[in-house]
């Protein structure tokens, strides 16, 4: 056994030897030249046919200023906030790098303890990677530049190199981005914002940033918190007097952000950056200091095609000046290749330089409606329901389509309601459908069948078929994952992710997750991580095969009429929710997946309104509005592609219900409806009203198919011919046409 002068020895050799391999690497590191890429560089965002689409960063948004042009509460606030101890420290913190290579042995990130010195050092001096090489390097540069430089000069160079959001690069553009000011002028209220800012400006820039966790909503919030937090922390560490601080004010307001990215271009490049910033690892704040080259997906020309159909059926539509149920609507888009998952066109909104900076194709708060119920009927014949014990189910099962159904559970008991009375699902209008097929159902898009259907199947199982179809959890309607009308359409996937799920029906069932960006070029290389993503089974071929079939006929004698005329093969689903506060229209050829969403927000408090007497018209549906737009952009898209016939569809699974009782059809008189989902939940109560599927026509709602005259929808659109007949009761005298007039006439849904 060792003795301990022999153990003392060698802990001391050791000691000794870091002692002087610090020594020496002290010695042998020099204050390096002031870098050129401390100024942001431009990062060249290009069209998928290589085309430049624009270029960002670096566009005259860094001045230097003096020492003296920076106000003392700026300077305070700062200190005050990230490094209280700074004008007395060495230039470093020897306990926070002690954190720091911590993480970085234990395999994380070496960021951390760094003080203002060193955060100068690395963004004058040094690159923005994270290894430890470079952290030393910061770390013995950071205690020549404290020998050497005045603190009040380090501190300057700080706030001149600093990035603060909306591309401004110092404290100078800073100022003038945020408050169109000089730095001299800010005021106490706005310096000790622009402390909070360098937090992070991605999460603390109130226009929002990118990711999901960034919304406008969220950095405000976060930036207010962090504002009131530096205010009281400057009067703890008595930089500022409690005196002063109530003096201060309220919470700064900005002046309107300007770019120069007109039309479509700033939410492309925002989905870009989002996809690059995720793919290769870096943060938003690296990624807008420039150098990059960011070839993506997107086609110019669908994306205008897009926007032109979104703004014709716009102004024949809205008249904001002459209705107050035409402001604040608001369209979304996307459409996505099946076969790989390329997002080639989006629409999201009028445009950066109109003032809209949230992306409409991206928005998380939308519920679907009915263009859920397909997802449900493609895990039934996946996963099959306790009936048919887990054997696939046909479409041609039945199940009954009356209102107010009383839904039961597995075991055949009634399903309680909030009220602890049985929970009657309502469907739209009263008609007596009686037993119909889930194809019917689908169709005319009726509640009751469906809602029945997610608790045959299992709501698990319904919710794992929308994850293979790219959906996560994440998009989920969270209170309603064990209720009825969550089969129903409340959840709020973004206009990208429901294009990018019905892409695996358009493609034999198998799925790619969505992505926009091909190649990243930095410094003349290539960045790794940007390989096409692998295609994912998502559902055996023919059970793709079925709901296409299903859905074509949604389009042809359902709620989806509208677009039947279009010429060439389509399958889509209309989707509306209750009190109209969102309207969609989910449809694919072979060759392009493409969703349409139509909602009204309040823009003081970010809520769905109602769209009721939005046009002048008493409801809006999503097989009008948004089937308009669709089947204009496609028409467009469309052209000199030789659109796919849909492979036939083999019959599949088992028929229950099926009995020779025939059903109540309506009549040539009666309405052809799309049912809302429920505003009472089953077995817990909801944290907004609860939105699904519905679309309704009036007898004569001249934006709906009903059975006033008119026009059967045109052609066939090339339809293969159904595996799954539509039979007696999807005879098309039942009036799915309409031709009560209007541009907007088509059926309901």
């Amino acid at each position: 056994m060792p003795s301990w002068r022999l153990i003392t020895g060698i802990f001391l050799a050791f000691m000794g030897g870091l002692v002087a391999a610090a020594g020496m690497g002290y010695a042998m590191v020099d204050i390096p030249k002031a870098q050129d890429t401390a100024l942001a560089q431009n990062n060249v965002f290009y069209w998928s046919n290589g085309k430049q689409m624009a270029a960002t960063g670096g566009q005259t948004n860094r001045q230097l200023v003096s020492n003296g042009e920076i106000p003392k509460e700026m300077k305070n606030a700062v200190v005050s906030a990230e490094n209280a101890s700074f004008y007395d420290d060495k230039g470093i913190d020897p306990a926070g790098i002690a954190r720091a290579v911590a993480n970085m042995a234990r395999g994380g990130e070496t960021q951390g303890g760094s003080t203002i010195t060193q955060q100068f050092v690395k963004n004058a001096y040094l690159s923005q990677e994270q290894t430890l090489s470079r952290k030393f390097k910061e770390l013995f540069i950071s205690i020549k530049v404290n020998q050497k430089m005045t603190k009040d000069d380090i501190l300057a160079g700080y706030l001149n190199t600093a990035y603060y959001g909306r591309n401004a690069y110092g404290i100078q553009a800073a100022a003038q981005a945020y408050f169109g000011v000089d730095a001299e002028k800010l005021t106490p209220s706005q310096c000790a914002f622009l402390a909070a800012v360098l937090k992070g400006p991605n999460f603390y820039n109130p226009d929002g940033g990118v990711g999901a966790n960034a919304s406008k909503e969220a950095n405000t919030k976060r930036a207010k918190e962090r504002w009131a937090w530096i205010l009281d922390r400057m009067v703890e560490v008595k930089r500022m007097t409690p005196a002063e601080r109530a003096e201060v004010g309220d919470f700064p307001t900005f002046k309107k952000q300007s770019s120069n990215l007109s039309g479509q271009s700033g939410y492309l490049i925002d989905i870009a950056k989002e996809y690059v910033a995720k793919k290769a690892g870096l943060s938003p704040e690296d990624l807008e200091k420039g150098g990059y080259r960011i070839y993506t997906t997107f086609d110019k020309q669908k994306v205008n095609e897009l926007a032109a159909a979104v703004e014709k059926t716009q102004k024949s539509f809205l008249d904001p000046k002459k209705r107050e149920k035409d402001k604040y609507v608001q369209f979304g888009g996307a459409s996505v290749d099946p076969k790989t998952g390329a997002i080639v066109a989006l629409y999201g909104g009028e445009g950066y330089n109109k003032g809209h900076y949230s992306n409409n194709a991206n928005t998380l708060g939308v519920p679907v409606g009915s263009t859920w119920k397909p997802i449900v009927l493609a895990a039934a014949m996946k996963y099959g329901t306790y009936e048919t014990n887990g054997k696939a189910l046909s479409p041609l099962a039945k199940y009954n389509g009356n209102d107010l159904l009383e839904i039961k559970d597995q075991n055949g008991d009634p399903i309680m309601g909030d009220n602890g009375k049985p929970f009657r699902q309502k469907n739209e209008g009263t008609t007596a459908w009686g037993e119909v097929t889930l194809r019917k159902a689908m169709e005319q898009s009726i509640n009751s069948p469906f809602a029945q259907l997610g608790i045959d199947v299992g709501l698990t199982r319904t919710q794992e078929m929308a994850k293979d179809m790219g959906i996560s959890e994440a998009f989920f309607d969270k209170a309603n994952l064990r209720n009825v009308s969550f089969s129903l359409g409340t959840s709020t996937p973004s206009a990208i992710r429901m294009a990018d799920a019905y892409g695996a029906f358009a493609n034999d069932g198998k799925h790619f997750e969505p992505y926009s960006v091909t190649k990243v070029v930095h410094e003349g290389k290539p960045l790794e991580g940007f390989e096409k993503p692998e295609e994912q089974p998502a559902m055996e071929a023919n059970v793709a095969h079925n709901v296409t079939d299903v859905l074509e006929n949604v389009v042809q004698n359902g709620t989806g009429k509208k677009v039947a005329d279009i010429g060439f093969p389509v399958a889509g689903k209309t989707g509306t929710t209750d009190e109209n506060k969102s309207a969609w229209f989910v449809g694919y050829t072979r060759e392009l997946s493409t969703a349409v969403t139509l909602f009204r927000t309040d823009p003081a408090k970010g809520k769905l309104l109602s769209m009721n007497g939005t046009g002048g018209v008493t409801s809006i549906h999503g097989g009008d509005i948004p089937a308009q737009v669709w089947k204009d952009y496609m028409v467009e898209a469309m052209k000199g592609v030789t659109p796919e016939a849909f492979p036939p569809a083999q019959p599949i699974g088992e028929i229950i219900n099926d009995t020779p009782t025939p059903s109540a059809i309506p009549t040539p008189t009666e309405t052809v409806e799309e049912s809302p989902s429920p505003t009472p939940t089953p077995s817990e109560s909801l944290t907004s009203p609860s939105p699904t599927a519905t679309e309704t026509c009036g007898e004569f709602d001249w934006q709906c198919n009903n059975a006033n005259g008119g026009q059967n929808g045109g052609s066939d659109g090339g339809a293969t011919s159904s595996p799954t007949p539509t039979e007696t009761e999807t005879d098309n005298s039942g009036g799915n046409a309409n031709g009560n007039g209007g541009i907007f006439g088509g059926s309901s849904g």
